[in-house]
């Protein structure tokens, strides 16, 4: 096991191991002592900060293929610590089974970049599953449901992506009970809602909001 971690070609898969471990850890210390990890949420788009929003479908057609794979993949959806964590495990255990096949094979081990980029697509499907299973598990911070209809009217800020007719951008809010809520939003009138910009949710078509520039 041991010659199968130090092999060159099996470099990304241990470094993905090991930045595992180390995760994993200071998962636990901030369990115990609470706030160790919050620095790793400020480095990341708010969008991926709050697990416990409901309000980006996974089968949004919403013009932004990041978007659309950020869902997909429940990134957000679960502690983005906790995601890490089984991408990082999913990519190093699935990196040096396969290696280990094609060296059993073939007696050669596949090069870093080539088995590298293989094995990353090759477990997408998997960590999507497991993140899947962890939302559903995990507890939910819920206590008052509303109905998404409710947030017409409701001050917003743009968080993901550059909102334009036909191609939404993800926006962020709190309703009245202070629930965070993530939104698809495109401008009502001809012009372009850039990242960042405060804006007034005016009215919903489907899973999408129009909105304006909040004066």
């Amino acid at each position: 096991m041991w010659d199968l971690l130090i092999q060159p070609e099996n470099l990304w898969f241990t470094v993905a191991l090991a930045v595992m471990l180390m995760l994993g850890i200071l998962e636990v210390i901030s369990l115990l002592v609470g706030g160790v990890t919050d620095w790793l949420d400020h480095l990341l788009p708010h969008s991926l900060m709050d697990h416990s929003s409901p309000e980006l479908p996974l089968d949004a057609h919403s013009g932004s293929v990041l978007i659309e794979c950020l869902a997909w993949l429940y990134l957000g959806r679960v502690p983005v610590l906790m995601w890490l964590v089984v991408f990082l495990a999913s990519y190093g255990i699935a990196g040096l089974m396969a290696q280990n096949i094609w060296q059993m094979m073939f007696n050669q081990y596949l090069p870093a970049w080539l088995a590298g980029i293989a094995v990353f697509f090759m477990v997408l499907p998997i960590v999507r599953y497991i993140a899947m299973g962890l939302y559903r598990i995990l507890p939910k911070d819920f206590t008052t449901a509303i109905s998404s209809d409710s947030l017409v009217g409701s001050a917003a800020h743009i968080i993901l992506g550059e909102a334009r007719q036909g191609y939404p951008a993800q926006a962020k809010l709190k309703d009245s009970f202070g629930q965070t809520h993530y939104v698809m939003v495109e401008p009502d009138m001809a012009q372009i809602l850039p990242q960042g910009s405060e804006i007034l949710l005016v009215s919903k078509n489907g899973t999408v909001f129009k909105a304006i520039l909040k004066e």
